[in-house]
């Protein structure tokens, strides 16, 4: 990591209390002039104000003790670097209340930060511009000049001047509506005054929309706000949104403190979506679902995501982390309790089952790696707020808040939360104020067992080893770090505070014992546990760690998967497991692709769904050899059977899961060549395209990537077509997704250059470029060559944020070659991208580990993958 640079906090000496702000948008020329009169507090005397400020023109500036005389500012020095501007004055401003009023200028930009313009087109095919805000993490910036912290918490009165048919929402509710003097074209609308509250949850939006509205049982307005034509578009989420406020607010037992909340879909949006208080803004594909061309998957996402921003307006909105560091806070626990929402609303997604296929071995395996960093990162400069939006603050922080909410047990777990929220409500608070509240709600040892998880990266492998000593079964546990190149063997190495369950084939949904491992390594008892009886660690998949059992346990377990006795979770645990520690040396991959084969019976979507998503990865690992075919028949034997058992077409009585499972096993058998599926696949993609029968929206995806895979230039036009005619943001993305899945180069360097193209919305090129890279060995090569010829372009366009972090990840991490780590290592030594530095290294680490993984085990995959189908002597 290079030098960071020295950072410091605004000073303390003056604070707002009152923000009186209003602005002008000119969506014309994309500018904005505003008028700030802040009410303030001066605590000791000083003779300059130092506050936050990026991008923006300040015209004039002055001071006005209350009673006192108005002190114009003699000076504005701009210190660009850190974002802020000094104002000065001629004499000191004395200790007490004032008025700061700031008149200003500034630009909507085009880069989705600060205040910046969106475009859209009108139902009549015109291109106009709505002005609206993303301030997260700190762009509040851009669009007033503010104390940009989010610990200096003020109360806002808002007011936007626009043109008289447009809509303009704010995070409160309009309470005045009147001709602007200057311009009848213009009105003025004001909005009530907010509580108390960070400047980064601050938001406007200006735009033509129209919505739904519903009230929720505890009195809450809510509105979905659509493009123009699209209002039936959201009342799923309408739906979704009235029945989770009042879930959230039984269970912190406080009430939602506004009057009103908005969820809009945004055209232009880089993140999924932001928590702003009272008015939450989307991508359109996380808010809008048509209930003819909406799959089942876009539902649950459009679920997940809207249960997530609504739990903020009480985790992260009401309570407020103190500081970036703490940023993990505010997403692991609503990346959990996102989960908790949708469970309550849609019990038949078994959605903590996917929970642990998305988010927890996700993060295992991010973690894994040397390149990791702890969960709680002390973040000093805001250019280091972007690299901790990743999976380690999100999908690992939810695992052990998942994990931690198991060992305190629910009612405890509630107890403390609402203690935590009471006591901080309207304040800010760190990470060890909720360890303090849990701890006295629950009167177990949380801050010292959840310091072990949050305060060092990674986590432990668990070894364990059995005995039968009479009617007792003996366990010999001990724990140690493990990592992605194999076990640490480190003189140094971590421990972790780790809370153990233990199962018996008896009742393998309850645990026969739970501990807490405190220390390297311990032996426990199982009393009447007899010799037939299988033992499984962790049931559930609860706890955030692997697995290593002794040959005679792990045996002992496999028929388990074969007759479905091991719950899902613990099914698709097992096989995850494995899968990591054959990647990390531990064990044969052979192993593993043997334990594979016992999964014929599956029934579960998501156990099939993690599978495919490790063979996935293993494809892609032998696409650099010289037996890819062998890979691929494996493939297509093992999913077969499933694939017949389900059919094309959905039967009654069939569920949401059921179209998620025909949807991947269609998708994965033809992308690996399944004769009998690829025909099928192409007479209904003629059928669709010539109007005959339109193809369902679950079945779009693996129909649109089976056709490309196996097209050809025509295919790829037509492909094209239906992009351009799509009216659904979701069918653009579901098309812009597999279009790279086509294999030869002049097309593929056609879908790269698309993605750069008008067509494409800018959040969007990054996953047709990823789609590129992840399909093929020849995508891969195009997809890096292409990324950097075009550098500039795109770096330009992401300015850093997350967003450049994912094109990277997603274009370099599939090679296994040593070079290749070293060519991508000096091609960001020469072209830095601060927010990324991280991933560059994760990249990197990843390409050398995929390397030494083919050089360990290819010989021997490829040995038996042969002998699989020879004939038997």
């Amino acid at each position: 990591m290079p030098e960071r640079r020295p950072f410091v906090r605004l000073p303390t000496d003056v604070y707002p209390v009152n923000y009186g702000l209003c602005l002008r948008p000119d969506l014309i020329d994309f500018t904005f002039d505003g008028k700030l009169e802040a009410q303030v507090e001066v605590t000791q005397a000083t003779n300059q104000i130092v506050m936050n400020c990026a991008d923006i023109d300040i015209i004039t500036a002055s001071f006005a003790p209350d009673g006192g005389d108005e002190i114009n500012a003699t000076g504005f020095n701009y210190q660009n670097e850190d974002e802020k501007v000094t104002l000065s004055f001629p004499s000191a401003l004395q200790k007490g209340s004032g008025t700061l009023k700031i008149d200003f200028v500034g630009e909507l930009n085009d880069k989705m930060k600060g205040f910046y313009r969106s475009k859209y087109t009108t139902p009549s095919g015109e291109t106009r511009y709505a002005a609206v805000t993303q301030f997260e993490a700190t762009d509040a910036r851009r669009a007033f000049p503010c104390w940009d912290e989010p610990a200096i918490k003020a109360t806002f009165d808002i007011a936007l001047i626009v043109p008289k048919d447009r809509v303009a929402l704010s995070n409160m509710n309009v309470i005045d509506r009147k001709p602007y003097p200057d311009d009848e074209n213009l009105v003025e609308v004001k909005f009530a005054t907010t509580p108390i509250m960070s400047t980064y949850l601050v938001a406007f939006v200006i735009g033509e929309y129209d919505f739904v509205e519903s009230q929720s049982s505890d009195g809450i307005m809510v509105r979905v706000y659509t493009p123009v034509g699209k209002a039936e578009q959201g009342k799923f989420a309408l739906e979704v949104a009235t029945k989770t406020l009042p879930f959230y607010k039984d269970y912190f037992s406080v009430p939602y403190p506004l009057p009103k909340i908005d969820l809009i879909a945004i055209a232009d949006f880089a993140a999924g979506a932001m928590e702003n208080w009272g008015l939450v803004t989307y991508r359109e594909t996380a808010l809008l679902i048509d209930p003819k061309n909406s799959c089942s998957s876009s539902r649950q996402w459009v679920a997940l995501v809207v249960g997530h921003e609504l739990a903020h307006q009480w985790f992260g909105n009401l309570v407020t982390m103190e500081w970036w560091t703490h940023l993990w806070l505010n997403e692991g626990f609503a990346s959990w309790i996102e989960y908790l929402c949708v469970d309550h609303c849609f019990p038949e997604y078994e959605i903590w089952t996917q929970f642990v296929s998305a988010d927890y071995t996700r993060a295992l395996d991010l973690d894994a790696l040397d390149s990791s960093h702890p969960i709680e990162v002390n973040v000093g400069h805001p250019s280091e707020v972007d690299e901790i939006f990743d999976a380690i603050s999100y999908s690992k922080g939810a695992s052990v808040i998942r994990m931690l909410h198991n060992y305190i047990g629910d009612e405890d777990f509630r107890k403390g939360m609402n203690a935590y929220l009471l006591k901080f409500q309207h304040k800010n608070a760190s990470t060890e104020d909720l360890w303090d509240s849990l701890e006295q709600a629950s009167g177990k040892p949380i801050a010292a067992v959840m310091s072990s998880w949050t305060k060092q990266m990674g986590f432990p492998i668990i070894v364990v080893d059995q005995e039968q000593q009479g009617d007792d079964r003996v366990l010999k546990i001990l724990q140690k770090k493990f990592c992605a190149s194999g076990p640490h063997n480190g003189e140094s190495c971590p421990s972790w505070m780790v809370p153990i369950s233990i199962c018996t084939s008896e009742d393998p949904k309850c645990s026969k014992l739970k501990i807490l491992l405190d220390k390297a390594e311990t032996t426990v008892t199982l009393s009447g546990v007899g010799p037939d009886q299988w033992i499984k660690i962790n049931p559930g998949t609860v706890g955030f760690y692997r697995i290593q059992y002794s040959s005679s346990m792990l045996e002992s377990l496999l028929p388990g998967i074969r007759d479905l006795s091991l719950q899902p979770v613990d099914r698709l645990g097992l096989q995850n497991d494995l899968f990591s520690l054959s990647r990390a040396g531990m064990i044969s991959t052979v192993e593993v692709l043997k334990l594979m084969e016992a999964f014929v019976n599956e029934p579960n979507y998501t156990v099939w769904s993690d599978l495919s998503c490790n063979l996935g990865v293993l494809s892609s690992l032998l696409s650099h050899t010289e037996f890819h075919e062998e890979i691929r028949e494996f493939i297509r034997d093992l999913f077969s059977p499933i694939g017949l058992r389900l059919g094309w077409d959905s039967k009654p009585g069939e569920g949401h899961l059921d179209a998620l499972l025909r949807g991947l096993v269609l998708g994965k058998l033809g992308k690996a060549g399944h004769k009998p599926t690829l025909e099928e696949a192409r007479r209904r993609f003629r059928e669709h395209v010539d109007g005959k029968q339109v193809l369902p929206a679950d079945l779009r995806s693996p129909v649109y990537l089976t056709v490309l895979k196996h097209g050809d230039s025509t295919t790829l036009d037509t492909m094209l077509k239906l992009h351009k005619q799509a009216d659904m943001q979701e069918e653009k993305n579901r098309i812009e997704r597999v279009l790279g899945a086509i294999s030869a180069p002049d097309l593929i360097q056609k879908v790269l250059n698309f993605a750069l193209s008008e067509e494409v919305r800018p959040q969007d090129t990054v996953s047709v470029i990823g789609g590129v890279a992840g399909s093929s060995k020849q995508g891969r090569k195009a997809a890096w060559k292409f990324v950097r010829d075009n550098w500039e372009e795109l770096y330009n366009r992401y300015q850093g944020g997350f967003l450049i972090s994912r094109l990277i990840k997603l274009t370099v991490d599939g090679f296994a070659i040593d070079k290749m780590a070293a060519e991508v290592k000096s091609f960001f030594e020469s072209h830095p991208a601060p927010a990324a530095e991280r991933t560059v290294q994760q990249c990197c680490e990843n390409i050398l580990l995929n390397a030494a993984w083919l050089k360990r085990d290819a010989d021997d995959i490829h040995q038996y993958l042969l002998q699989r189908k020879a004939p038997p002597v």
